[in-house]
């Protein structure tokens, strides 16, 4: 074996926020890696000792891509401290809104961040590559051209329900202080039937009840060869030309807080199992943040840019000390979805894996938003007037776009005491803990190819977008 040289990756362009990767290469993969968050934010010192009513304003500002979900999270962390629910209008309007930005985070990132990687001259000898460089080129390819505009369309659904995207401040403890007549729910389930053609006619190339009803990976192989309609079938069959499913295996372990759509709980040694969050630790060892591990509920964030052994500003969140996987395949898988079940069964958590949840869970949010905008009644109230208690603590679980989001409140005499944030990308892209354990990233890295010459290896790339990070929430 010849010795390892030292490549370092980054920054990465389609990426939001700040990434680095330090990677280890002997005998042309890789074996090892350590994954840095660079950039420092700090909303939880922002936070500090502000009204309460402040986190609905503030914390959205951590993201632009997810502004609704830390808007949703806040509002949640909220609501629990109260004790309070929302209105049913209420629940119907936020779960439109997380869904229409997961569907559009889940649709940009497909589209616009990787695909365009098999548009790269490093596949130019193989034989779908004429129809991809065709279809994925970066903006110019015929993919972002339809897409591009599309999206805009879509995300007006987000003046109907939300005021304006990003930074909506109409979600609040109580539901949403933005109310839909019945000309708006009319506009609102036209625009759902505009995004439902396109994505079926240009991403899916079929039905979405047809595809969300695939079960196995045999009924899944069929699918991909009865038609060459769509962008997804063409990337599975460069997915399995490349094979994909062997590459980025992650740790195993995956957990999902639910959703509207999806049950909650944890996904480990092939069992789905309840969630269990009182093992949850922050691990800062290897973080440029001093003190111990600790739980988010009682948990700070302390700068030390000048300590030993660190190389990331991300945290290390383990559950039952080991790091978990958290996104659109955990959520099927945990949710029981069969196909899901057994592709994880087989292959494990894996770069077409990852990218194919995303596109079956686009398909499931498409049908149901239709439902729940069906569902609203614009006669009834869309808010409660919640009265806040003077102190306490309250917990914001979602899930985002990209897994599984919590805020974390301390409130005394009615300011903010203490407010901590496990973004999803934290727990995907957090460095080594203190029994040198490494987070889900750099396991899935190590024994990725590198061709020799390559100084931004594309099967790292793969592997980095199959997560689909958002550093700008990682670090807070």
């Amino acid at each position: 074996m010849t010795p390892a040289s030292r490549l370092i990756v980054g920054p990465f362009n389609r990426v939001e926020g700040d990434l680095e990767i330090s990677l280890a290469v002997a005998d042309g993969i890789v074996s090892d890696a350590r994954v840095t968050a660079p950039l420092y934010r700090g909303f939880e010192h922002i936070l500090q000792h502000r009204p309460v009513s402040d986190a609905l304003v503030v914390a959205p500002r951590i993201c632009g891509i997810c502004s609704v979900s830390q808007s949703r999270a806040a509002a949640a962390a909220i609501a629990h401290w109260a004790g309070a629910e929302a209105t049913a209008n209420g629940r119907l309007a936020a779960d439109l809104m997380l869904a229409a930005e997961t569907v559009a985070d889940h649709l940009t990132h497909f589209t616009l961040f990787f695909l365009p990687d098999f548009a790269r001259a490093e596949y130019a000898g193989r034989p779908w590559f004429s129809a991809a460089a065709t279809r994925f080129r970066a903006l110019h390819g015929e993919a972002a051209q339809a897409f591009l505009p599309a999206r805009a369309r879509f995300l007006h659904l987000m003046g109907l329900l939300a005021g304006k995207w990003p930074h909506t401040l109409a979600l609040q403890p109580g539901g949403s202080t933005k109310s839909i007549d019945s000309g708006e729910r009319i506009r609102l389930l036209a625009i759902l039937a505009e995004a439902r053609r396109f994505v079926e006619t240009q991403v899916i190339g079929d039905d979405l009840e047809r595809f969300a009803a695939l079960a196995t990976p045999d009924a899944l192989a069929a699918w991909v060869t009865e038609s060459e309609s769509g962008d997804l079938r063409l990337f599975l069959r460069i997915a399995d030309d490349l094979d994909l499913k062997r590459l980025g295996r992650g740790p195993g372990t995956l957990m999902s807080y639910g959703t509207a759509l999806c049950s909650p709980g944890l996904w480990r040694d092939g069992v789905a199992a309840p969630l269990d969050l009182t093992s949850v630790r922050e691990d800062v060892s290897h973080a440029w943040l001093a003190g111990t591990a600790e739980h988010p509920a009682q948990g700070r964030t302390l700068p030390d840019a000048d300590k030993d052994a660190a190389y990331s500003w991300c945290k290390a969140p383990r559950l039952n000390a080991q790091p978990v996987e958290v996104g659109a395949l955990a959520r099927q898988v945990i949710d029981g979805q069969p196909l899901f079940r057994d592709l994880m069964t087989h292959h494990g958590s894996n770069v077409r894996d990852r990218v194919l949840a995303r596109l079956f869970e686009t398909a499931r949010l498409l049908l149901a938003m239709d439902d729940w905008a069906r569902a609203l009644r614009p006669r009834d109230p869309f808010c409660a007037d919640i009265p806040l208690p003077d102190s306490g603590s309250g917990v914001g679980l979602i899930e985002a776009a990209r897994g599984g989001l919590g805020h974390w409140l301390r409130v005394d005499r009615g300011r903010i005491a203490g407010y901590q944030i496990i973004a999803p990308t934290t727990w995907n892209f957090s460095p080594r803990d203190a029994a040198a354990t490494p987070g889900p990233l750099e396991q899935a890295l190590v024994g990725t190819p590198v061709t020799p010459g390559e100084t931004t290896p594309v099967a790292v790339q793969h592997v980095v977008r199959s997560f689909d990070p958002c550093m700008a929430c990682t670090v807070h």
